[in-house]
């Protein structure tokens, strides 16, 4: 199949040479082919009317001559001197006069068209085959009193004339294609290269490089198609970098904003620690504005927590810091922490070198995620590593969302339901960046038969521990966590 635009348009000015070349050498082999057949009949023609009425008069073949009258006369050597290669005569009594056994099965050779032509007393004549060579009949009656006579004219040299133009044709057609062929390449090449620069500028372009512009050359299509590439990426580039600095316009403010309210929430934290101890001893009103004003405050502390890591994570540039670890002992640690409920299972390399802050964030906000959307459910944790990869899965038995939806669930402050209550909407969106930043892979899908979520995470690791060498098995809090935990829970 052709697949390249250049190789498209070689085939179609060879189809089209090709089909002209064939086009003109078959008309002009039909018209020297009608030429000389037309002369070879005409020549042939002209040469039995005058044997005919010329030479076989009545005075040399009597009107009741037979075959052994004619061959008296002489008129066959005649009608060889002026051209005939054979003469056929049918006197009408069966008895036949032929000059040659070739011309015996001349009767069966004879059109039914060119026996009744002949009998009306016009002359006629038939291209046939004989001992496989191609010869002319031509036939015609003496007037008015017979007999009938056939002459063979040989058709060779006009077969053989057509068989060389046949030659010389195919030969001028293979030239004519060989040479559209080189005439094709040579367009492809031309129009095909300022294609494979807008190509190879839209490639360039798709990974990242904004500055790339074509040559705005001519002033046909092709140039026309340059000067559109280059607005296209002009304008491309600008709303990129507008939006570059919308979005970090956006960033200073979320953490300017999340580190303005640390201090006022850090003395909300630290007097909702000092109220929640004494809300039993108040009156059920009282009691009831206490427990939601600890609950608020809990959230807030949590949602302040998270946009506070967003930020680091969207203005660090960090590299990933790896750290040896236990993996069973890590997890087991990570599971305690943030769903005690959940059970792990670790198959495989336990010993390991990872990024544990990140794979240690990824863990605790998909646990997390399992207990506020998926509460009183199942959730297991699966760990293995081969050949150098970590696969983790965190597996729960809840509602799931619908699958029009998995695509978004990454997304910062999406929630599947906003009226439920529990969540941020970035506890998914920092695993994902977490994940991103130690070059880990983290997806997404429904649960076997449509029930609860799996999310699987996919890291990079590095040799195992030698014997001997301490493991990392606690997780690590992240920075600047507000401390005083109001409500019982982790962030």
């Amino acid at each position: 199949m052709l697949r390249s635009f250049r190789s498209r348009l070689v085939a179609t000015v060879i189809a089209l040479v090709a089909v002209t070349a064939l086009l003109v050498g078959g008309l002009g082999y039909l018209l020297v082919e009608r030429s000389l057949r037309s002369q070879l009949v005409d020549d042939a023609v002209a040469r039995t009317r005058f044997n005919v009425t010329e030479l076989a008069t009545t005075e040399v073949l009597p009107a009741d001559a037979d075959r052994e009258q004619f061959a008296a006369t002489g008129l066959l050597p005649r009608f060889v001197l002026r051209g005939t290669d054979g003469v056929f005569v049918d006197f009408g009594d069966g008895e036949p006069f032929v000059s040659s056994l070739d011309l015996v099965e001349v009767p069966s050779r004879l059109s039914p068209e060119l026996r009744a032509l002949v009998e009306s007393g016009e002359i006629g004549y038939q291209f046939a085959g004989l001992d496989g060579e191609p010869v002319l009949f031509v036939g015609a009656r003496r007037p008015d009193i017979g007999p009938d006579f056939y002459f063979e004219y040989s058709a060779a040299e006009v077969d053989r004339a057509l068989t060389e133009l046949r030659r010389v044709l195919l030969g001028a057609g293979l030239g004519v294609a060989a040479l559209g062929a080189l005439v094709a390449g040579l367009i492809a090449r031309t129009v095909a290269r300022p294609i494979r620069a807008a190509a190879s500028g839209a490639h360039r372009m798709a990974e990242g490089d904004l500055e790339v512009r074509l040559s705005e050359r001519g002033g046909d299509e092709i140039g026309a198609l340059a000067v559109a590439f280059n607005d296209m990426a002009g304008s491309l580039q600008q709303k990129i970098a507008e939006l570059e600095e919308s979005r970090a316009r956006e960033r200073r403010f979320v953490a300017d904003v999340s580190h303005e309210l640390r201090t006022p929430l850090t003395a909300l934290v630290n007097e909702a620690a000092i109220l929640a101890p004494h809300l039993g001893v108040l009156p059920a009103e009282p009691r009831l504005v206490g427990e939601m004003l600890v609950g608020d405050v809990g959230r807030l502390r949590r949602l302040v927590e998270e946009l506070l890591e967003v930020s680091r994570l969207d203005t660090a540039v960090q590299s990933p810091e790896t750290a040896a670890i236990d993996l069973d002992a890590f997890l087991a640690a990570v599971v305690a922490e943030r769903n005690p409920e959940a059970s792990l299972t670790v198959a495989g390399e336990r010993r390991i070198t990872v990024d544990r802050i990140g794979l240690e964030r990824v863990v605790a906000n998909l646990l997390d995620n399992a207990r506020t959307h998926a509460p009183g459910a199942a959730v297991a944790v699966d760990a293995s590593v081969d050949k150098a990869e970590l696969v983790l899965t965190v597996t729960d038995a809840g509602p799931g969302v619908p699958e029009a939806v998995l695509p978004y669930l990454f997304d910062r402050f999406y929630m599947v339901d906003p009226a439920r209550r529990g969540g941020t909407g970035l506890g998914l969106a920092i695993a994902a960046r977490h994940a991103t930043r130690m070059g880990a892979a983290l997806t997404a899908r429904g649960g076997d038969g449509g029930i609860g979520m799996v999310f699987e995470l996919r890291a990079p690791v590095t040799a195992s521990l030698p014997g001997g060498d301490g493991d990392e098995t606690s997780p690590t809090e992240p920075e600047d966590v507000i401390e005083h935990d109001v409500t019982g829970e982790t962030s």
